[in-house]
């Protein structure tokens, strides 16, 4: 790969020649963004393949780097939105790609930006530590859906991703995810494929839509929240603090509405979240804003 004056030849492949390319542009890593370039090709090659848009199609692209997926999906002739951060990669992606008709670049923090930009039905990224789960489950609450996502994480974040009830990565993320997606474990990344090497293994992950997606009410995802969000007590007790916070009710009537929601779907109230199948927080959720109906016609 070579800037638009043809300059440095770009090897994606090679440690030496990324950090060449760096240090021609005064340009370092900045461990807060979680900054790690993904130099096996084979992986790169597998991830694009897997997110299997057809030409055409717009892509969402987050933290393209200096445009090593980037590259691959334009060949693709697939129309990429990159969300950057970091400015001094915004200004050699710019460079990189000038010219290209079918790259635009979305400068700045994708979880302040992402709101403002049109829809697309493929999502691909690498993303940070940091911002993974948060972001996924931004989409998530407000309704942005991807027929089809890959993301590069952290292997513990991935396992959350696809862990299933019962098992002790399981979380409210989990079930955000498994709920609106069928999620697949695509390849284990190790340590060895990044520059710089990370001292921790990266997992690929495949996001397929759910169709029909489930309707959640609004209360879904603040109940969902409070359920995990005590993991030692019971449903029971996190389900009744819940109803007294979010309705005002005193502690005898939020007992009365948990007992209700309990009985309705069937659950002792002595289970917890962390044994409970997706769908029954989403019929916990539905029986909940029954409730808060009953209220306002009172």
């Amino acid at each position: 790969m070579k800037t638009a004056g043809g300059e440095i030849d770009l090897n994606y492949n090679s440690a030496l020649s990324i950090k060449a390319f760096l240090e021609s542009r005064s340009l370092g890593m900045r461990k807060k963004y979680g900054q790690n370039f993904l130099i096996n090709g084979d992986v790169r090659a597998a991830l694009a393949s897997a997110l299997d848009a057809p030409p055409g199609e717009q892509v969402w692209e987050i933290g393209p780097g200096i445009g090593a997926m980037t590259a691959i999906l334009l060949e693709k002739k697939l129309a990429v939105r990159a969300f950057e951060i970091d400015r001094g990669f915004v200004g050699a992606l710019k460079d990189l790609f000038a010219g290209e008709g079918g790259f635009c670049l979305v400068e700045g923090d994708v979880m302040k930006t992402w709101g403002g930009q049109p829809p697309a039905p493929y999502l691909l990224g690498n993303l940070p530590y940091n911002i993974a789960a948060g972001l996924l489950a931004d989409f998530i609450e407000k309704g942005r859906f991807f027929q089809r996502m890959v993301v590069t994480v952290q292997k513990e974040v991935a396992m959350r991703m696809y862990a299933k009830a019962g098992s002790d990565d399981y979380s409210s993320f989990s079930v955000l995810c498994s709920l609106f997606y069928t999620v697949k474990p695509l390849m284990l990344i190790r340590g060895g494929s990044f520059y710089p090497r990370p001292k921790v293994d990266s997992m690929g992950v495949l996001f397929e839509k759910r169709d029909p997606a489930p309707v959640c009410p609004p209360v879904f995802f603040p109940l969902l929240r409070a359920l995990f969000a005590s993991r030692r007590k019971t449903l029971k007790n996190n389900l009744a603090a819940f109803a007294a916070a979010r309705l005002g009710a005193e502690k005898e009537r939020a007992e009365g509405i948990c007992a209700r929601l309990l009985a309705t779907n069937s659950l002792s109230g002595g289970e917890r979240a962390e044994t409970l199948e997706p769908q029954v927080f989403l019929k916990l959720a539905c029986s909940f804003l029954e409730e808060e109906g009953k209220k306002e016609k009172n």
